[in-house]
């Protein structure tokens, strides 16, 4: 097989064969492939697209480009959950104890937060002395004990995808409805679990901003993990401004504790409840995705989650106290206020705006290698819908740099849209796509 010729047939609106498509993601993963050649077909890809047994070949290339996560020594059906990336979002930490409150094994493994969002990994390493690398035998015996562990990705799990997208960051062809797909799927498919519940963004805050994108990217991928035995549902939510009120990982950390606890912000708790539920049904612990709600909201309220997250924690190497004490997480050095310059009502408040405006304080990486500042972040006082007054305070940044707080406070004070009419929030869980 011949790369140039495969550039020029998908150049030339083409389908690609399952073979030449392997041959690609095995010789660029390798460094046959020279990154010029590979850049073409991306763009030939991201400007002409790729069919369904194009994606799914793609898919399964990446996927067996590295080790296949073998968790059979875990009891149960193990259900993953992904998110397709937004501001404010810290789910996993919630719908994972909730899930094994009804006991659906929960073996997950997360990534690092890049550019505007954040990421698991990030966030359970705000938590004094917890560990996110684990051995194998480790990591099984956690689920085994405790119903839950959460671990950082491997390099081994699907690195064609970690070089692909690495090239798709710096050639403009992120955006591609099969590169996309593709890059996620390759990841779940090789990560162990028996099904699959993905959350799609939509919105300002999301890859996918419009609801047609969000559905089209939602169809494809639960397709695309039925096709390989996974049951696979996904859920479109909205991403139009910050999930919850607390933007930033320790302070993801603290809100998700709380929503564990009760009394989380009204969005993250029915996010959380939905995703839960859907989980423990497909975990077979509930006759109906109706039931498994039911039961996740049930865990909140007995205390089951909370118990949960504490073993969870404790399992991990770290500090459980800090669920009943948040001031041992490590503290901030300067807090500044933004506040209202105008009265009326919030009527927008723009999601990539706030997460750049996190990114600005220290929570953030704009680079993969960049250190974050684990106690920065944001915490939003008003949300859509809510009045202000003229000088009310919309929302805090907490930074550890004088001039890094500033500068997210300007950019946090642009994202807000004050007005005379309070205008309508948008519908939280659009779509459900696979049950």
């Amino acid at each position: 097989m011949n790369m140039n010729d495969m550039i020029i047939k998908k150049r030339d609106k083409g389908v690609l064969t399952e073979e030449e498509i392997q041959f690609f993601v095995k010789g660029y993963t390798e460094g046959a492939v020279p990154d010029y050649q590979a850049s073409a077909l991306l763009m030939a890809i991201y400007f002409n697209g790729m069919n369904k047994e194009e994606t799914y070949a793609l898919t399964t290339a990446m996927r067996d480009s590295g080790d296949i996560v073998d968790l059979s020594a875990i009891r149960g059906i193990k259900v993953d959950k992904h998110s397709t990336g937004g501001v404010g979002d810290k789910t996993t930490l919630i719908v994972g104890p909730m899930a094994a409150a009804c006991g659906v094994p929960i073996a997950k493994m997360s990534g690092r937060g890049l550019g505007f969002t954040g990421g698991t990994v990030d966030k359970m390493e705000s938590i004094p002395g917890f560990r996110t690398t684990l051995e194998e035998q480790e990591f099984v015996n956690l689920v085994n004990e405790n119903g839950i562990s959460v671990i950082g990705q491997t390099g081994s799990i699907a690195p064609a995808d970690k070089k692909i997208y690495a090239l798709r960051d710096v050639t403009g062809t992120v955006e591609n409805l099969s590169l996309i797909t593709s890059s996620i799927m390759s990841k779940k498919l090789a990560s162990g679990s028996d099904a699959i519940v993905l959350d799609v963004k939509c919105g300002d805050g999301a890859f996918m901003e419009s609801l047609e994108d969000a559905r089209r990217l939602g169809e494809l991928m639960v397709e695309i993990g039925n096709a390989d035995g996974k049951r696979t549902a996904a859920v479109i939510t909205d991403m139009d401004q910050p999930l919850g009120r607390a933007v930033g990982n320790s302070l993801e950390v603290i809100e998700a504790i709380e929503t564990l606890k009760g009394n989380g912000p009204e969005d993250i708790t029915l996010l959380s409840q939905t995703l839960a539920g859907i989980m423990v049904y497909l975990g077979g612990k509930a006759a109906s995705p109706e039931e498994g709600y039911r039961m996740a909201g049930e865990s909140l309220q007995s205390g089951a989650a909370l118990k949960k997250m504490r073993l969870f924690i404790k399992g991990q190497g770290g500090d459980p106290r800090i669920l009943d004490d948040a001031g041992l997480f490590p503290q901030h050095q300067f807090a500044v206020e933004v506040t209202s310059p105008g009265a009326g009502f919030i009527q927008k408040i723009k999601a990539r705006q706030v997460g750049i405006a996190s990114q600005h304080a220290g929570a953030g990486r704009a680079a993969k290698g960049d250190a974050i500042d684990m106690t920065a972040g944001i915490y939003l006082h008003k949300k859509v819908g809510d009045a202000a007054l003229e000088g009310e305070t919309l929302a805090t940044v907490f930074a550890n740099d004088e001039q890094k707080a500033a500068a997210a406070a300007e950019e946090l004070l642009s994202a807000y849209q004050i007005g005379e009419e309070m205008l309508q929030t948008n519908k939280l869980i659009k779509e459900i796509i696979g049950l």
